[in-house]
């Protein structure tokens, strides 16, 4: 449908105006009220832009009974919205789109803000009902309307909101549900009733009775096999729960469940994984600053893994913008394996070097002028390690560009890890520059 805005003050047409602007989406619409451009001319015209706490209280209420509606429905994705006193929005299911925009008129104009409770008792769900103990069976048509599979999913959300453990199963008219407290559950809320207000347990100790429903067996293992089972008991213990990990991120409690940490792990013990979109002719690709974009941002994603890992203020590889030509003809080695990219060498050309037996605390030796290939940073993925990686990949920079491993330059300072591997390649002393 159209998108639509109505203007709520006549006086003022155009941007100072206050708009509701109804916006029509695939599952919902938007109904929002615009309050940018009258905050900033209110207060000369001698009036209080700011929202009162009664009007954010009734949209609040409105906006998260219009949310549990469409999460109902089947809706799979997020809702975003500001806070504030520009801009009201609420997110709404079709049939409540006319009342939503009376209701937001009414409380901008009137100060009444009771067509908006009105409007979330309309659209409240029985969750509370639903998620009653007891085993049972909530029939389409009946007591839900939404698809089984979307309604058991929407379910098992709200149960999680209330530390609860839903044994719910979809059929194809019906859904299954035997809602429960799990002891730790308990616990908590009984430890922190400040955090719970109002909660009340319903559930431990609820007996079913003589004549509740028993849902059928559709095969795989038996049903209620925790049945009179002794709750899990818990004991007070000094775990760590802070440092740093290997890889370079934090051990502590994660804000995205742990999915950032999941992926730069794996990517650090197993490699990165080989886009599509290049062909690999070969094992060992050499990416240079005029390579194609492609090349040179999958050199930027794996020089982050060391990047991380060791903390370094940069990137070693910064070459994404126009292919250029670098005096130094930097370039990068990049070593596939299994799918993966597990190897990365960053080199330059560079002619001012200094001789060092690399016994620490010794002095270094005189300038060499002799124009070598300089290596930057070597990085291998965790599960590869101490498998000549390292070497290999430095055998291929001398190789390159026609040396013995013994004439390649080091960047300084050099690791620990760098300086193992210079002995075992140079025994008997190496450049470094």
């Amino acid at each position: 449908m159209t998108p639509r805005t109505t203007h709520l003050d006549p006086d003022l047409r155009g941007w100072r105006s206050r708009k509701i602007r109804v916006q029509y989406y695939r599952w919902y619409a938007t109904v929002e009220v615009d309050r940018d451009g009258y905050v900033d001319t209110a207060p000369s015209l001698g009036h209080d832009p700011e929202l009162p706490a009664t009007y954010r209280e009734a949209a609040d209420t409105a906006r998260s009974a219009a949310i549990d509606r469409i999460y109902y429905d089947g809706y799979p994705g997020n809702f975003s919205w500001t806070n504030g006193s520009r801009w009201v929005t609420l997110f709404v299911p079709f049939p409540h789109v006319e009342a939503t925009v009376e209701a937001l008129r009414v409380a901008e104009l009137d100060h009444d803000y009771s067509r908006l409770h009105r409007l979330a008792d309309r659209m409240a769900l029985p969750v509370d009902d639903w998620l009653a103990p007891g085993e049972r069976e909530l029939v389409r048509g009946v007591d839900f309307d939404s698809a089984p599979g979307a309604f058991l999913g929407f379910l098992r959300a709200k149960a999680n909101e209330r530390g609860l453990r839903l044994n719910g199963r979809a059929t194809a008219g019906s859904v299954w549900v035997r809602p429960t407290l799990p002891a730790a559950e308990k616990q908590m809320r009984e430890r922190f009733p400040e955090r719970y207000p109002g909660w009340v347990d319903r559930w431990t100790g609820y007996v079913e009775s003589e004549d509740a429903p028993l849902r059928p067996w559709v095969g795989g293992r038996d049903q209620n096999l925790s049945y009179g089972a002794t709750p899990v008991q818990f004991r007070r213990a000094e775990a760590p729960s802070g440092g740093d990990c290997p890889c370079g991120l934090s051990l502590g409690e994660p804000w995205d469940g742990g999915k950032e940490h999941t992926t730069h792990h794996a990517a650090w013990a197993f490699g990165i994984r080989v886009p599509k979109n290049l062909e690999w002719w070969a094992d060992l690709a050499v990416v240079t600053t005029q390579s194609p974009v492609a090349w040179r941002k999958l050199a930027y994603q794996v020089a982050r893994m060391p990047q991380k890992e060791n903390k370094y203020d940069f990137n070693s590889w910064s070459h994404l913008d126009e292919p250029e030509v670098t005096s130094d003809n930097v370039r990068a080695y990049l070593l596939k394996a299994n799918g993966y990219i597990i190897g990365y060498l960053n080199a330059q050309d560079t002619s001012q070097h200094y001789r060092w037996d690399l016994v620490e605390g010794s002095r270094r030796g005189d300038q060499d002028n002799t124009l070598r290939p300089r290596i930057g940073l070597v990085w291998v993925a965790a599960v590869y390690r101490h498998q000549g990686i390292g070497g290999m990949l430095v055998q291929a920079l001398a190789d390159d560009f026609g040396c013995q491993v013994a004439d390649v330059s080091w960047s300084s300072p050099i690791s620990e890890a760098g300086q193992r591997l210079a002995r075992r390649l140079s025994p008997g002393g190496i450049w470094f520059s």
